[in-house]
C-alpha cells in the first residue's frame, strides 16, 4: 500500500499507530523524536507523514517546516497528532503547510480514515499533474518547433539566396529579403523571449518575495511610450489605420516595463488573429482606485470552453488556421496582472467582437 513514517515520543501511542497501520497493509517507519524523524522521512522517502507537536529536541512544527523547505517533501501529505487540537495550533500547522490533524485520543477508523483520505487526495493530484504535464508535453510538440523553425527557415532561406546570388541580385531586392530576415529574427526574438520569461515566472511561483521584487511595482503616469509601442505593433501589421487608442493618464499598480509587455501581447494578439481593415481599439479608463484597459477585436475569437481552457503553449484550430505564436502570450498576462493583484476577463462573441479586459489597482499600497 503506502509507506508511512510515525514521529511520536510516547512508545505506547506510536507502537499502537504502528500496529494499526502495519494490520491496513502500510509499512511503516517510526521515529521518537523531530530530529531523527527527519533523519529517517531522508532514510524511508514515505509517501505520508504522521507527526506529534510536542517533541523533545524537535518538536511538530519544526519538523514539518524544515521537510517543506525541502523540494522532495514539499507534496508529502503531513498529518499532526496533538492532545489539545487548540484552534491557534491548527491555524500554525496548516500556515506551515499541514494537511490534517488528529486529536489525542483517537479511534481506529478516525487514523484508518484520515491515513487513507489523505493518501487517495494525494493520488488524485498526482494523477491530475501528470494529465497536465502530459498535455503539456503535447502542446509543446506542436507549438515550439513551428514557432522556432519557421522564422529560422525564413533567415536560412533569405541568407542562402543572398550568398549564392548576390552577383545578380538588384538593390531593392536586396533591401526587401533584408526586411524579410529582420521580421523573421524579430518573430524568433519574440518567442525566445517569452519562453525565457514564463520559465522564470515558473521557477518563481512559490517565491512571493522574489516575484514581488522582479514584477510587482507602479508605474506613476502613462507616458507617450505606451502609446509609441502600441503604434508600433500596429505598423510592424502594416494596419495603422485600424489601430484606435484611448488612454487616460493615470497611475497604474504595475512597473511600465510589464505593462507595456502586457499591452504589447494583447494588443499583437488582436491584430495577428483578426483581418486587415477590421478595428482593434484600445482603451483606458480609470473608475476610482481601479484602471480597466481593454483590447477589443472583430476576429474570430473564442468559444465559451476554449477561454476556459487557455494556457500556456495552448492553441486552438491550428490545423484550420496558420497562427503564429507559441501559446505563451495570454498565459504570460495573467500570470503579470495576478502578481500586481490585477484580474483579467475575456468576453467573446466569434466572428463579432472579442474584448480582453484588465482591472488594476492605481496605487500599489492599493494592491498590497
Amino acid at each position: 500500500m503506502a509507506t508511512i513514517l510515525v514521529i511520536e515520543d510516547e512508545q505506547d501511542i506510536c507502537e499502537i499507530i504502528s500496529e494499526i497501520l502495519s494490520e491496513a497493509d502500510h509499512t511503516v517507519f517510526t521515529a521518537p523524536n523531530g530530529r531523527m524523524g527527519i533523519e529517517r522521512a531522508q532514510e524511508t522517502a514515505p509517501d505520508l507523514i504522521i507527526c506529534d507537536i510536542m517533541m523533545p529536541e524537535l518538536d511538530g512544527y519544526g519538523v514539518l517546516s524544515y521537510l517543506r523547505s525541502q523540494e522532495r517533501f514539499r507534496t508529502v501529505p503531513f498529518i499532526f497528532l496533538t492532545a489539545k487540537a487548540e484552534k491557534q495550533q491548527v491555524r500554525e500547522g496548516m500556515n506551515l503547510g499541514a494537511d490534517d490533524y488528529l486529536s489525542k485520543p483517537f479511534t481506529i477508523r478516525e487514523l484508518i480514515g484520515a491515513v487513507e483520505a489523505r493518501l487517495e487526495k494525494q493520488q488524485l493530484w498526482e494523477q491530475s499533474s501528470e494529465e497536465r504535464l502530459g498535455e503539456l508535453r503535447q502542446n509543446l510538440t506542436r507549438s515550439l518547433p513551428h514557432e522556432f523553425l519557421t522564422p529560422l527557415n525564413g533567415i536560412l532561406g533569405y541568407a542562402t539566396f543572398l550568398c549564392e546570388e548576390h552577383e545578380e541580385i538588384e538593390p531593392e531586392d536586396v533591401y526587401e529579403m533584408g526586411m524579410g530576415i529582420r521580421a523573421s529574427a524579430q518573430r524568433l526574438y519574440h518567442s525566445i523571449q517569452n519562453f525565457l520569461l514564463y520559465a522564470q515566472l515558473e521557477l518563481l511561483k512559490e517565491d512571493v518575495q522574489r516575484s514581488g521584487e522582479l514584477f510587482t511595482g507602479q508605474t506613476e503616469q502613462l507616458t507617450g511610450t505606451v502609446a509609441a509601442r502600441i503604434q508600433a505593433i500596429a505598423e510592424r501589421h502594416h494596419r495603422s489605420e485600424d489601430l484606435a487608442i484611448s488612454l487616460q493618464d493615470s497611475p497604474v499598480a504595475m512597473p511600465e516595463t510589464w505593462l507595456i509587455k502586457v499591452l504589447e501581447e494583447l494588443v499583437d494578439n488582436a491584430f495577428k488573429f483578426s483581418e486587415a481593415g477590421t478595428p482593434v481599439e484600445v482603451g483606458l479608463t480609470v473608475t476610482g482606485e481601479q484602471v480597466q484597459l481593454t483590447v477589443g477585436d472583430r476576429g474570430r475569437g473564442f468559444q465559451p470552453e476554449q477561454i476556459k481552457q487557455l494556457g500556456a503553449y495552448e492553441q486552438f484550430d491550428r490545423k484550420l488556421y496558420e497562427q503564429q505564436g507559441s501559446g505563451l502570450g495570454l498565459e504570460i498576462v495573467k500570470r503579470l496582472v495576478n502578481l500586481n493583484r490585477g484580474t483579467l476577463e475575456i468576453e467573446s462573441q466569434p466572428g463579432e467582437l472579442t474584448q480582453v479586459r484588465l482591472t488594476l489597482p492605481t496605487q500599489l499600497s492599493a494592491a498590497v
